[in-house]
């Protein structure tokens, strides 16, 4: 009966978290960056819990007690007694920079949300929710029109707004599957689904006077794009001493067009661009060497085929979607964790010490020139839950600076600081119990 009771739990969570988790975003996100205005938004960091202060390695990484959602081959090793729940949430204050100009900007977040268990030996299934990317931006731009009031005398202006919100979000299934030994195999299947809003909304005014707005020369583009992601892994791991491990892993995504189409409003007239976006094809390669259960060092390299994707793109003969708009990405992200004894009873030496670094590559173009590029550093530490030495459950806590920023002339860098907070409820729901 007991296990009956969780059961129903688990599925009303797994029924309810999307749409919920959704709308608290939604709600949360507020401005962005002026970067997100181009492509299709600011591509979200896919990292959790166990992770994010490990500068998002995983490929390599082959825990029993967590939802590796970067290898979906991960899976396969999920222990047989438990339900793993993972959920995250964060917060980032940042600065933006354009010559002397600076603006802060604060936001906050609901991150994830995944289940794992154990459907079968050899079998792990992992469920979840987490988004793909974010718009959200808005700024103007005024400029003084040659001319004066005739009226008044004072100066002729034109003022632009640029605004847009949105993104994607994905919710998925994974199945990871132990084939051979120590070879395994995996895959996710996500469904995306969100919205694409851009508006650019010009104001011009004769000596203080607004005598024309969006209603005669606005521009609006609008779409609500949905589709699938598929993306599939393996792991080997390969034993280098009795103490020593060393896992392989390698990744990758399946590319393709987004069937919706874009409505691009400009006045009172609307045009329709048919299916002018894109999913990257990627491959991802990642090792991770363990040392008994106290130190872990992984290293992963990501690399999305942007360049080939899609995009809508205004031409002589007006909008299409074309490529060109993009370039190919590159992340490089190196990390650790050290835990001094998680056998032992003291409870500073089962906490998990984490650092890293990663560097990513712009897969956007703004105005010709490559878009900006993110160098970030990360720390934190997962704290057992309970103080006892099953180190099951934990709260993870991590501490994130982040530099965006572009080489043209005249680009915006941006400076975060990012408090990532996740929840790791490791339980164990499918002991069978003898009663003498």
């Amino acid at each position: 009966m007991k296990n009956d009771v969780r059961y129903k739990l688990a599925l009303l969570f797994l029924l309810l978290a999307p749409p919920l988790l959704q709308s608290l975003r939604a709600q949360s996100v507020g401005m962005s960056s002026p970067y997100s205005r181009f492509g299709i938004g600011l591509l979200n960091d896919q990292s959790q819990g166990f992770n994010r202060s490990m500068a998002g390695v995983g490929l390599g990484v082959r825990y029993g007690n967590i939802v590796n959602t970067m290898n979906p081959a991960s899976y396969s090793a999920i222990d047989s007694i438990s339900l793993i729940l993972d959920v995250g949430m964060s917060a980032s204050f940042g600065k933006m920079v354009q010559g002397t100009k600076r603006v802060a900007v604060n936001n906050a977040a609901f991150d994830y949300a995944h289940i794992g268990l154990r459907l079968a030996r050899r079998l792990g299934l992992a469920v979840g929710y987490m988004p793909y990317s974010s718009i959200g931006y808005e700024f103007a731009s005024p400029e003084e029109v040659i001319g004066k009031s005739l009226t008044t005398m004072q100066p002729n202006t034109q003022e632009v707004g640029y605004s847009g919100s949105g993104g994607l979000s994905q919710a998925y299934i994974g199945l990871g599957w132990r084939v051979y030994k120590n070879l395994s195999v995996g895959v996710n299947a996500s469904f995306l689904w969100g919205s694409y809003y851009h508006a650019v909304l010009p104001v011009y005014s004769d000596g203080g006077v607004v005598v024309d707005s969006y209603d005669s020369s606005g521009k609006v583009y609008d779409a609500s794009p949905k589709t699938y992601k598929i993306d599939l892994g393996v792991q080997y791991p390969v034993r280098l001493t009795h103490q020593d491990w060393l896992n392989l892993g390698l990744t990758a995504g399946l590319g393709h067009g987004i069937p919706q189409d874009l409505e691009i409003t400009e006045g009172y007239n609307t045009d329709t661009i048919s299916s002018p976006f894109s999913l990257p094809y990627s491959v991802a390669f990642g090792v991770a060497w363990q040392h008994k259960n106290s130190l872990l060092v992984a290293a992963d390299v990501h690399h999305d085929f942007w360049s080939k994707c899609r995009q809508p793109m205004e031409t002589g003969s007006g909008y299409v979607g074309i490529e060109g708009g993009y370039r190919d990405l590159t992340k490089i992200a190196v990390g650790a964790q050290w835990t001094p004894d998680p056998l032992q009873k003291q409870y500073w030496k089962r906490i998990r010490y984490r650092a890293g670094v990663s560097y990513k590559t712009p897969y956007l173009k703004v105005n010709g020139n490559d878009g900006p590029s993110e160098l970030s550093l990360t720390a934190g530490v997962g704290l057992p839950i309970t103080n006892r030495t099953n180190n099951r459950s934990f709260v993870n806590f991590g501490l994130q600076w982040l530099r965006r920023s572009a080489s043209g002339t005249g680009m915006i860098s941006e400076n975060y600081l990012l408090l990532n907070l996740g929840l790791t409820f490791n339980e164990r729901w499918f002991v069978k119990y003898k009663i003498e």
